[in-house]
């Protein structure tokens, strides 16, 4: 008997116990423990609990938990139907809380809990709570239109709540603010919220009007609102902002490098108007490559301290929407200064690499200089010189097409250097929605990244891989961009999924390797199963965030990562810079290291704080639009592809990436179970069969703007593949559980509140986020290895 086990088992005991009092005896018959030893050790047990106050003793020499040990501090999440959960540990699953013991919690409010119901052994199901005080609420005010019902219990009226995480809240507009007209957008604080008086609904102040509900773009403008992102700079910002010339000054190239000489080129998108980062390469005698990565100096011009500096901390990033920018610095800035337009001075800090044909850096110079871009090169252009050989385009670009061949040669190099180590290399087509003059969407064009956006990548990667190298072996304070392991458990549980398919795994999940990964999905590459694969390792992943530590970064099957060259649109590339001019000008010392040492860490957290913000306030904008777009497309027929499957309905996914729920309730032609191990939907009686990846038509039959939600039912069901997953158990019982025709009629239930809550449903675990949305919550987190260069 190992003494630690059984001290586990007695806490475990006790805590799912938490009401009883528990003699040494009754312990020993719990557990099983039988003889004079058994009972000696458990007393002895019980006596260091007792020590470490997991245990008290009562007034009748009995044994309990210590209350104290039940309590945990953690977020909770809602759900429609009442209930919720709390995350409280990374490592542990979270609670359940059953509807009457929340406290009327909403989403994402810091609770304090305590635990009712330990988590049972050899179960995934997790432990039960209740939430014993409500220490922070997340809302503090909201954003909608404001509306006059015919009951609104003698208040001046409501806001109309479009925020998918308040689905079934009432707010109410009491009379100590500004009085709106029906039909402007307001922002309102919350005075009162829910509670057992009013459970459904909370009350609040007007304090704003920020447009009327028919004002162009006035629907993205309240999800940017709701989010909290900044949207309009203050006055002294933009002041400050003025106040920088707009030209590099002489006095301030002094101390740079002048590498004005060199062919450098911007390669951005056509839209873009920020461009921070300029490249260049060749082929050096020796047979290596020489790349060069410059990024715009942003930090010479916004100071610590500044007001242009705590601005663009509190925004922490640029926050790319369907027809607009919300930037992390002004125009004046971003557009002006401190882009790389083409032509003109501007100083930048570069990172200068020679690279093998191997794909290593052997070696390498960070330092500030002053450039001046050759061209401003778009991916189109480069596409058609290396990828399509057009002439017209190659003849006007005749001075850089060697070079362009050069950089395609060292993408390749790098790429497959990446391969050999295990980068995991996942699909990332995205999705840019047209608009017209008032802001509707009229088109949606899916955006392939061709050759250049590839060797872009390539070039970004090597120079943040070598920046971060760079400053972890000088063992300076500095932040980093980290991807870690994937939880040991998910792991396991994806391997045991992956034995469905033929696919058995032999590799440690507590040592796991990012080849490894990569194998597999080589492995599915073409294959029916390739989309239910790829869909459940995503899930398996951690989320990339910035942290002060240099743990690596296990999607990119990188030792050292950081995000250095996108200073215009990240705060934490801009501050990586002014690390750097800091350590180049006062030296590494214990003097110097001290400076930042309590500083790094604050940033990093705060950095993927404000990131987690913008990718969701780009996820709702998106999925708003994408909803709009659809809502004049109602009765029309879609092919698409089944995108993810869960109890309650299919996600199916178009072509152009809109996703929408085929709810349960519109598949009346048999009953369907939900078959876990495979993640499918199967008829119990036709045995038609809806999983992952799976070809499918489907008829648009409702859309919900407001609640950005699509609503599909499947064409000519009959026509759906069978198969033999569902349990044989499920298929001798249909005599006994025969299928309702009625209970399961569209009109029963409401298929669109369960996809306007889906994301929470689907992501209700510790999933990955993502560097920018998706547009589909199953795969939001796609791009996380990617350096995503713009909108």
């Amino acid at each position: 008997m190992q003494d630690n086990k059984l001290k586990q088992e007695i806490a475990d005991l006790l805590s799912s116990h938490a009401n009883e009092q528990f003699d040494v005896e009754k312990i020993a018959d719990a557990l099983r423990y039988h003889g004079s030893a058994a009972f000696k050790l458990i007393v002895q047990e019980l006596a260091e609990l007792e020590r470490d106050r997991v245990v008290v003793v009562t007034n009748d020499g009995n044994f309990k938990i210590n209350p104290s040990e039940l309590s945990h501090e953690g977020v909770f999440h809602s759900n429609p139907k009442g209930f919720g959960f709390v995350a409280y540990d990374e490592q542990l699953p979270d609670a359940f809380i059953a509807p009457d013991d929340t406290m009327k919690a909403m989403n994402l409010d810091k609770v304090q809990m305590q635990i009712t119901k330990a988590a049972q052994k050899n179960s995934d199901r997790g432990p039960q709570g209740k939430v014993m005080e409500i220490m922070e609420h997340h809302y503090d005010h909201v954003v909608g239109e404001f509306v006059k019902t015919n009951n609104d219990l003698g208040y001046l009226g409501q806001v109309k709540l479009r925020d998918k995480k308040l689905t079934g809240m009432k707010f109410y507009v009491a009379d100590a603010g500004i009085h709106p007209t029906p039909g402007e957008v307001v922002t309102a604080d919350i005075t009162e919220y829910p509670n057992a008086k009013h459970p459904d609904y909370m009350v609040g102040v007007a304090k704003q009007v920020i447009g009327s509900v028919d004002d162009p773009g006035i629907d993205i403008l309240q999800i940017v609102y709701a989010n909290d992102v900044p949207s309009e700079f203050p006055t002294d910002v933009l002041e400050a902002a003025d106040e920088i010339p707009d030209h590099v000054l002489p006095e301030e190239t002094k101390g740079r490098e002048d590498i004005t000489d060199q062919d450098l080129v911007t390669i951005d998108a056509e839209e873009s108007k920020d461009l921070d980062d300029a490249v260049t390469a060749w082929k050096l005698p020796n047979g290596n490559y020489h790349l060069g990565v410059h990024i715009a100096d942003v930090s010479h011009y916004v100071k610590p301290g500044s007001r242009l500096d705590e601005e663009a901390y509190t925004r922490g990033t640029s926050v790319y929407l369907t027809d607009r920018v919300i930037p992390m610095l002004p125009r004046r800035l971003s557009n002006g200064i401190c882009s790389l337009n083409e032509g003109e001075l501007r100083l930048c800090m570069s990172c200068e690499m020679e690279i093998n044909p191997q794909g290593r850096v052997v070696k390498s110079r960070i330092h500030p200089s002053v450039m001046k871009s050759t061209a401003r090169m778009t991916y189109n252009a480069v596409n058609e010189i290396i990828e399509n050989h057009d002439p017209e385009t190659r003849a006007h670009y005749a001075g850089l097409v060697p070079m362009f061949e050069t950089m395609n040669e060292l993408h390749q190099i790098l790429y497959k250097a990446r391969r050999r180590r295990g980068a995991i290399d996942f699909a990332d087509d995205e999705a840019k929605i047209i608009v017209d003059e008032a802001g509707h969407p009229i088109d949606i064009q899916v955006r392939t990244r061709g050759t250049a956006e590839r060797l872009i990548e390539s070039f970004m990667l090597a120079a943040n891989e070598t920046v971060a190298e760079t400053y972890h072996k000088a063992k300076v304070p500095f932040i980093y961009r980290i991807h870690e392991n994937p939880d040991p458990t998910k792991v396991k549980d994806f391997f045991e999924f992956l034995t469905a398919f033929g696919i058995n795994v032999k590799a440690d999940p507590d040592h796991l390797q990012p080849k490894t990964l990569q194998n597999i999905l080589t492995k599915v590459e073409g294959k029916p199963e390739e989309a239910v694969v790829s869909v459940m390792l995503l899930r398996s992943m951690q989320q990339a965030k910035y942290n002060e530590k240099c743990v690596g970064h296990f999607g990119l099957g990188a030792k050292y990562y950081t995000h250095f060259t996108s200073p215009i649109r990240r705060y934490p590339d801009m501050f990586i810079h002014r690390l750097i001019h800091y350590y180049e000008d006062q030296g590494i010392n214990d003097t110097t290291k001290k400076t930042y040492a309590d500083v790094v860490s604050d940033v990093a957290v705060h950095a993927s704080e404000t990131e987690r913000r913008a990718v969701d306030t780009e996820r709702d904008v998106d999925a708003m639009m994408k909803a709009e777009y659809m809502s004049n497309k109602i009765g029309e027929e879609f092919d698409g592809v089944v995108s993810s499957v869960l109890k309650f309905g299919a996600f199916i996914e178009l072509p152009n990436t809109v996703e929408g729920l085929v709810h349960i309730s519109r598949m009346t032609d048999d009953y369907y179970e939900y078959v876990e191990k495979y993640m499918a939907l199967v008829g119990r009686n036709t045995k038609r069969t809806f999983k992952i990846g799976q070809d499918v038509r489907v008829k648009c039959v409702g859309v919900d703007v407001d609640q950005s939600a699509v609503d599909f039912e499947i064409v000519n069901p009959e026509e759906t593949p069978t198969s033999e997953l569902l349990p044989k158990r499920a298929q001798h019982n249909n005599s006994k559980r025969r299928y309702n025709n009625n209970s399961r009629r569209p009109g029963n239930h409401n298929g669109s509140n369960q996809n306007r809550n889906h994301n929470q449903q689907r992501n209700h675990q510790k999933q990955n986020g993502g560097n920018k949305p998706a547009g589909q919550p199953a795969t939001d987190h796609k791009h996380q290895f990617t350096i995503q260069k713009r909108k």
